[in-house]
């Protein structure tokens, strides 16, 4: 007996729903285009001119994802910010090196496509390009049944910048009695979301629209805060700090190690600051240990800057310029590479 002739779409791709989602997306991507990208949109790969006038430029790269926030985005049915949180993200991550941001590429994987949802998507990480001024030079969204199950996607990051060799940024300035800034997070970011959001359903029961405890907001919207760019509020001072982490996975402990020299430790003042309510919540509601918790979640601070003392002012005034709160945080002093966070004040 003959079998019927099979399609893509007996497979479970669409290939429809492919070309909706890339017309949405034109539009979106030729608003990001700056000064330095090249070609249009649709091309089999995004193009880009090296900035001019630069003496010894070094390019700086990272990809990235947004763990399982993406969860609480589709569980939310909000899909606008996980792609600025992405962007933002990945922006942060070369700039610990002292590297501005030139151009983004995104990857978005369905079990089923669905165009709108991907304009969503996309439409974040446009605005993300927007606010730090990257281009968006390409990208790719891909159909994957029986990979992701419906209404599932995922989504990753790739970052391209640009840096002097001489500017680069690291362990190898610091020096003892550097001062350590904080600048503040504006919520969980993109890391911790595994351990977060089983504390909010499974402990404290709420769903997306139910209200947080301690908040003015929905669950979904605490949960769903855009992770902060930190860009607009170091650049004018790049000159003048040695070091910078950013704190994601791993916290303060995992982060701020890596820009310490071998024979420099890192002491956190804890008591500098008020963890915010989000944090208090989850550690109360999951009864997490307060060691986990800094290697777990931010707990309020989002970047570290490693500065001399002397400018350390000049860097608090730089980021209450872009609107974000900064403080002193610690010091540098003689040890072997390990950080320190004392007890937070009564």
């Amino acid at each position: 007996m003959s079998q019927a002739p099979l399609s893509y779409a007996d497979a479970g791709v669409d290939l429809h729903e492919a070309d909706d989602a890339k017309g949405r997306l034109k539009a979106l991507v030729e608003s990001t285009m700056t000064a330095g990208a090249r070609g249009a949109f649709g091309g089999f790969g995004g193009m880009f001119r090296v900035p001019a006038g630069l003496r010894a430029p070094l390019l700086v790269s990272s990809a990235d994802g947004v763990g399982t926030k993406v969860k609480v985005a589709i569980e939310a049915g909000r899909h606008g910010t996980v792609g600025h949180d992405l962007v933002n993200h990945c922006v942060n991550d070369i700039l610990v090196q002292g590297a501005t941001p030139l151009f983004f590429l995104d990857y978005v994987a369905f079990g089923k496509l669905d165009a709108a949802v991907v304009e969503q998507v996309v439409s974040g990480v446009a605005a993300g390009c927007r606010e730090n001024g990257c281009a968006l030079v390409g990208g790719e969204t891909a159909e994957m049944p029986s990979v992701y199950t419906p209404p599932d996607y995922d989504l990753a990051g790739f970052i391209v910048g640009i840096v002097e060799e001489d500017a680069v940024l690291g362990a190898d300035r610091v020096v003892e009695g550097d001062v350590l800034v904080a600048l503040a997070s504006s919520g969980l970011h993109t890391n911790g979301y595994s351990l977060a959001r089983r504390i909010v359903s499974e402990r404290m029961g709420l769903g997306p629209g139910d209200a947080f405890p301690g908040e003015q907001e929905s669950t979904a919207s605490v949960m769903l805060r855009t992770h902060r760019s930190y860009l607009s509020a170091v650049r004018s001072m790049l000159s003048r700090i040695h070091a910078m982490a950013h704190i994601t996975g791993g916290g303060l402990p995992g982060n701020l190690n890596r820009v310490l020299p071998p024979a420099m430790d890192a002491m956190v003042d804890a008591s500098t600051w008020q963890v915010p309510n989000l944090f208090v919540q989850l550690q109360r509601a999951g009864g997490v240990a307060r060691d986990e918790m800094f290697r777990t979640f931010n707990m309020g601070a989002g970047m570290i800057v490693i500065c001399a003392e002397a400018d350390a002012d000049a860097v608090i005034a730089s980021a209450a310029a872009s609107a974000v709160p900064a403080w002193r945080a610690g010091t540098i002093v003689r040890g072997s590479g390990v950080v320190h966070i004392s007890q937070e004040s009564a």
